[in-house]
């Protein structure tokens, strides 16, 4: 198989493949003979001259798995040769489950959960720690607190354990990135249209066109205007990503891509809880006043990415991107149920944030070989410059408005929002300046091994604008990985790892800074892991990760003197993890896993938050399962199980959301070799659960039994 980055990629876009067999011929899924290309052709020029194909034998590409990723190392390389637990979401998956949401991937990623965000962005729990900032695309941070589609992207890359030598600060738990799709050359016109349950109404479309032989245009655009399961909320979402890619010449390629998205929806924060657990009410139940909770969020993104080959050893890279950020979130939500459990309390607030983000990366890669040792040198410059400003309001009530009925709780009091005394009102320039080298070495076809080592220069302004105080903090970090894999046969990789990652006191979204904290040593998160790959087949892979995640430097209230905090080991997690994803057979398709993991407290870290308590939205145990089958090349059928134990709402362990087992299931039929439709039932049972919490009174029921049609078409 080519590694032509220009080379179309396996194709969720054929949507008329539901084919086991090689009996139909897609240009994107077809492992097919092509009819020559010249030696010196660009990769663009190459791609066209494949467009003519001949089947020569029944091999298929994974669709559920890849074999190769960069960014888990920067470089081109093997996931079997990755000393790091790895877990991908192709966007064949995220078609054939119907994904529409970042959200909704997580769930067929081990280890990985989803916390409710205060129902205004997407919050992941990696190994026990939630984040809202450790969010990448194409490698480069994209980290406000907004919702992410699905419209534009080849895949979603989960790259699990602290890894700071690759993606800077943050990513205490690991990071979530996103690949974007790019334009390839090829002729393609591809689309869908979705429609179901709570009013579902979508649309997307892929287009691409060759511009000559050199050059390509790729346009990934979004609709959506949906209701929900919950009673008078909605949703509202659009994105437009045109792509443009052009060979300067045999050796140098360009990439420039513009996104606009804009996702508009009821910021919906869920149910209260009573006795430990969430109140009894129908999953529709709104609490608060849906007319005046919403949220806004716009993204206008340009990225530049240029790549140059000195020689067949030695590349060089830059991607630049340029991102601006508007959100803005207002709600009204549910707090403490009454002692009675009769009554409930409304709370209120408006937050308001932009940022302004400006990164440049330049990565040179350079194979070489010392006698029988072969090298992969990475060296790498990264520059940013993150500007934000963040303003908070309290909502206020009417005497007596703030308390309504438990069984009658969607209201439509009014609020007024104005800045308490100690409401946000910040201005903060973050500078980041780093410097990292890395070294994968292949002493034998056996052994392997990949030392690095980042140097981060990150600082950090901020002012206050209620009362003109500024803070500033100063970080120097060195971030190590190591990591030394052995392959006992081609096929099979053993491997052990440590890294390390650092959270600066301004915290994910730059706005932490104090006069308690500025001055404190940034947290520090250390991973230490041992894990086995194993490609079954070659488009069949498992894997096994068992790990600990150690989080120290938690600042906390000094017991000796309330009046300044001290910093003390905070937390561990341990955790074990099982994947599985490719093909079964010909016709048999999974993606899944599992995970058992638990994370306790090592310290007294508030009046609630004791040691030994676990950590909040960790479930000990949690499985998935999606399997895919085509009885014949134009009919198909898929059946997904979700199993999440019991957890905790909060770290004071005192609400729990019980476990629960989901079930999905799916139907596929090619109608013709352009059209596909397509049926999906989520929650296939009807099972009541609860899907996710912010805290003890913020807990989200999860949908009830849901089902849509798709109809894809592919020319």
């Amino acid at each position: 198989m080519s590694t032509n980055p220009r080379q179309p990629t396996p194709c969720a876009r054929c949507m008329a493949a539901t084919v086991a067999v090689g009996a139909l011929v897609c240009m994107a899924s077809a492992t097919a003979a092509p009819k020559s290309a010249d030696a010196g052709d660009s990769p663009r020029a190459a791609a066209r001259k494949l467009d003519s194909i001949e089947v020569t034998a029944q091999r298929y590409l994974p669709d559920y798995s890849i074999r190769n990723t960069r960014g888990a190392t920067r470089t081109d390389t093997p996931l079997l040769d990755v000393p790091q637990a790895v877990t991908t979401v192709t966007d064949k998956l995220v078609a054939d489950q119907a994904i529409t949401s970042l959200g909704d991937a997580f769930r067929y990623l081990p280890g990985i959960g989803t916390a409710q965000g205060e129902g205004n962005r997407d919050t992941a729990v990696l190994r026990g720690n939630s984040t809202t900032g450790d969010f990448f695309v194409d490698g480069i941070r994209d980290d406000v607190q907004y919702f992410r589609d699905m419209y534009n992207l080849d895949r979603v890359e989960a790259i699990k354990g602290p890894n700071a030598m690759i993606f800077g600060r943050g990513g205490s738990g690991g990071v979530i990135n996103r690949i974007t799709r790019k334009a390839d050359g090829v002729d393609l016109t591809n689309g869908t249209l979705q429609f179901g349950s709570h009013q579902r109404r979508r649309g997307t479309l892929d287009l691409g066109r060759a511009i000559g032989t050199t050059a390509g245009f790729r346009l990934n655009a979004m609709l959506e205007d949906s209701e929900s399961h919950r009673d008078d909320a909605w949703l509202k979402r659009h994105g437009v990503n045109p792509t443009y890619g052009i060979d300067l010449g045999p050796d140098t390629n360009l990439d420039l891509s513009y996104e606009r998205f804009h996702d508009e929806r009821t910021a919906d924060r869920g149910v209260p809880s009573f006795q430990g657990r969430p109140v009894d009410v129908p999953p529709s139940t709104f609490f608060g006043n849906p007319a005046l909770s919403v949220s806004e969020a716009t993204a206008d993104a340009f990225d530049a990415a240029l790549e140059h080959r000195f020689s067949p050893d030695l590349e060089l890279r830059n991607h630049l991107r340029a991102a601006d950020y508007d959100k803005m979130y207002q709600n009204v939500f549910p707090g403490a149920v009454g002692a009675g459990g009769t009554t409930v309390s409304l709370a209120a607030y408006r937050n308001e944030t932009t940022r302004r983000n400006l990164f440049n990366q330049t990565d040179l890669v350079w194979n070489l070989r010392a006698g029988a040792v072969e090298h992969t040198l990475l060296a790498g410059v990264e520059l940013g410059r993150q500007t934000t400003d963040n303003a908070r309001l309290t909502g206020h009530f009417a005497p007596g408005d703030s308390v309504v009925s438990v069984l009658d709780p969607n209201v439509r009091v009014p609020v007024s929002f104005s800045q308490s005394a100690s409401d946000a009102d910040n201005h903060s320039v973050a500078k980041i300046s780093a410097l990292y080298l890395q070294n994968q070495i292949a002493f034998s076809p056996r052994w392997l091994a990949i030392l690095g080592l980042r140097h981060d220069d990150f600082r950090v302004d901020l002012t206050n604008r209620r009362n003109g105080d500024v803070f500033r903090s100063k970080d120097r970090k060195n971030s190590p990985r190591a990591g030394i894999v052995f392959k006992p046969t081609a096929d099979v990789s053993l491997y052990a790892s440590l890294s390390r990652a650092f959270q600066p006191r301004a915290g994910d979204q730059l706005a932490s800074l104090n006069a308690d904290n500025a001055a404190l040593e940034p947290e520090s998160f250390r991973n230490r892991e041992l894990g086995a790959k194993w490609d079954i087949r070659r488009d069949l892979q498992a894997s096994l990760a068992v790990y600990r995640l150690d989080r120290r430097n938690v600042a906390v209230v000094d017991p000796d003197d309330p009046t300044r905090m001290r910093l003390t080991d905070g937390q561990v997690t341990r955790g074990v993890e099982i994947g599985l994803a490719g093909r079964i057979s010909d016709a048999w398709q999974v993606m899944g896993g599992y995970a058992r993991q638990n994370g306790e407290l090592l310290a007294d870290l508030g009046t609630s938050a004791h040691k030994g308590n676990r950590l909040a939205q960790l479930p000990r145990h949690s499985a998935s399962l999606w399997n895919r089958y085509d009885f014949t090349p134009r009919l198909g059928a898929g059946l997904g199980i979700i199993h999440r134990g019991a957890m905790y709402a909060n770290v004071d362990n005192q609400v729990t959301l019980p476990a629960f087992t989901r079930f999905d299931a799916a139907l596929y039929w090619s109608a013709t070799e352009s059209l596909q439709m397509q049926l999906n039932i989520e929650n296939l049972t009807d099972k009541r659960y609860f899907a996710s919490a912010h805290s003890n009174n913020n807990i989200t029921p999860g949908a009830p039994r849901s089902a849509w049609v798709s109809l894809n078409f592919a020319y």
